[in-house]
């Protein structure tokens, strides 16, 4: 666990800096070098017509957001399909099915980047660079300039204005995405992840058998896989594999760069709140730090991923308990599906990471996980707010928050409020919509998947833990995350459509809704705060956030859990 605890004491200290360059960015403040990325900026302005003095309100941005994703999947599209040609194709890639391209270009424009394929044997070079790493880049910063409108909003500096969607998608990428990708691409390269364009390597083993390993351009896709939350792995092993993630220390960079960015986001909000608030002096260090109302939330998602890391590496340190009844040394735990470099530690931490962050990567086959190792991933996906990924996990929790306001404004007596807009009707009946979207998602196609023959072809493991492989595929899609049990034979027709359905619709209805709640509290005045007014930046505050998040996945998700990997757990301890 020492280990484990000093990796998350390292996160901490670097998020809390990356979180004040991240406002400094999206906020349009001086930071060092704007002296070149403005010329990059201008360039691409001019180059894309882009018009940087726009205002925009929400059902603007919303589209503006949708339209630029909708250019980038046709022309994905259109790539996968022809990929055939000899354009950075030296190992003689086919061009791909057309469901199958559908799934790939829905799942990667959404930050999803689930994988019916393998990228090494379904992708040329061309495909993984143009469509896939590019992809990466647009998805992950599509989603974190909807968050920054979604702060805009609820800051509410105006009434309409939610910034410009063209100029935070470029102002992101060029000083954020681009240059942390740089550098983290060269300490991937360091530690041995390939950087080329060579075609595949034939090689005689020492049984005296030929083997042939695959390389390419891995690192730059690596890191912004992990960087943008995305997950889609070069190879179809993902970074359990060592030409993705090689060493303890390129495990460690890409597990800091896949939480960074989402804890930062959290920092920013509360920051970018705190500028708008009448008392602005930062009067303790929780507020220097995290801003007024940032800390509470980094709080409770911060309650939600330690737990899910102690479940899942206790229930992995256990062992399965059908072998320790037959005598079999359980020491070392479970390590089926795991790589002996990691080992439990690093594998349920990255397991747990992963989801939560929603990423979607694996060093491990989260198939082989224990029944309540299994759990916290899956559960965690069901939740979404457990820090997320792209911006869009805070999106979700603040969501939440509201929530949380509104039940807790009802058992006192008042009108619900928060920071310092009253929370009514309309924005409740957004709230509720925006949240009852995910679970309807998940548990509805995973009632077609089980009632239908296509969908029933696709389980190899039937009972308890064919439903998780259901439930687990359908989360992950609807969650943006893109990491699969990978015991469910999900490259078919029924798998490509329904799973591409639901990615989408899991991406942009609850963005859609959330900016329009935002836009909604933009239009109100401000209310003085009381003796009554409930307190939102304090622990018991981020208390009840929690108790709230975990009652909401009792009421929706327990039965479905019961009789997947809760039941397996009974099974096999019984």
């Amino acid at each position: 666990m020492i280990q484990i605890i000093v990796i998350l004491i390292l996160f901490l200290i670097i998020a809390i800096p990356v979180g004040n360059y991240m406002y400094k960015v999206t906020s349009g403040k001086k930071i060092k070098g704007d002296f070149i990325f403005d010329k990059v900026d201008e360039a691409i302005y001019k180059v894309c017509g882009i018009n940087k003095e726009k205002e925009m309100n929400w059902k603007e941005y919303a589209i503006a957001l949708f339209m630029t994703n909708a250019i980038m999947i046709l022309i994905g599209y259109l790539i996968l399909r022809i990929q055939s040609l000899p354009i950075f194709n030296p190992n003689g890639i086919e061009s791909m099915e057309s469901s199958l391209a559908f799934n790939i270009i829905i799942s990667f424009i959404t930050n999803t980047n689930l994988q019916h394929y393998s990228g090494e044997t379904g992708l040329s070079y061309f495909s993984q660079m143009i469509v896939i790493t590019f992809m990466m880049f647009v998805s992950a910063g599509s989603g974190y300039a909807a968050c920054v409108g979604l702060i805009r909003g609820f800051a509410g500096k105006t009434k309409e204005n939610m910034g410009n969607f063209y100029c935070d998608l470029v102002r992101i990428t060029t000083r954020i995405l681009i240059p942390f990708s740089i550098v983290g691409g060269l300490l991937l390269i360091w530690q041995g992840v390939p950087q080329n364009l060579l075609e595949n390597i034939e090689v005689q083993t020492l049984e005296g058998t030929y083997q042939t390993i695959a390389t390419g351009p891995v690192a730059s896709l690596e890191i912004i896989k992990h960087l943008g939350t995305n997950g889609g792995g070069f190879f179809g092993a993902n970074s359990s594999t060592p030409m993705e993630n090689p060493t303890i220390l390129s495990n460690l960079i890409e597990l800091y760069s896949m939480m960074i960015l989402p804890a930062a986001c959290v920092i920013t909000f509360g920051k970018m709140v705190s500028d708008t608030r009448k008392n602005k002096v930062k009067d303790n260090i929780k507020e220097k730090l995290f801003g007024r109302e940032g800390f509470t939330i980094f709080v409770a998602m911060s309650i939600l991923f330690v737990l899910g890391i102690a479940l899942c590496y206790w229930a992995e340190s256990q062992g399965n308990p059908i072998l320790s009844q037959l005598g079999f040394n359980q020491e070392m735990g479970s390590m089926e599906g795991k790589e002996m470099r990691f080992g439990i530690a690093q594998s349920t931490l990255f397991t747990t990471t992963t989801t939560s962050f929603t990423t979607g990567t694996v060093n491990n086959m989260h198939d082989t996980l224990t029944p309540l190792g299994g759990l916290v991933p899956l559960l965690h996906m069901m939740l979404n707010v457990v820090f997320g990924g792209k911006g869009v996990g805070l999106m979700n929790m603040i969501m939440y928050v509201i929530l949380a306001v509104f039940i807790c404004g009802l058992m006192i007596g008042r009108t619900p409020e928060y920071l310092s807009k009253k929370i009514e009707g309309k924005e409740m009946k957004l709230v509720a919509l925006s949240i009852i979207i995910h679970p309807l998602l998940i548990l509805g196609f995973s009632a077609l998947a089980v009632s239908t023959e296509s969908g029933l072809a696709g389980v190899t493991n039937p009972g308890y833990h064919g439903l998780s492989q259901i439930l687990y595929e359908f989360a992950s899609s609807a969650a943006n995350n893109g990491s699969g049990f990978e015991g469910l034979a999900d490259n078919s027709l029924f798998w490509n459509i329904t799973t591409g359905l639901v990615m989408f619709f899991g991406r942009y209805i609850p963005i859609v809704i959330q900016l329009a709640v935002a836009g909604s509290l933009m239009n109100k005045n401000f209310v003085n705060e009381s003796a009554g007014t409930l307190r939102t930046d304090i622990i018991g505050f981020a208390i009840t956030l929690v108790v709230v998040v975990y009652i909401f996945a009792a009421l929706t998700f327990l039965p479905a859990l019961a009789l997947g990997p809760i039941a397996e757990y009974l099974t096999i301890l019984s």
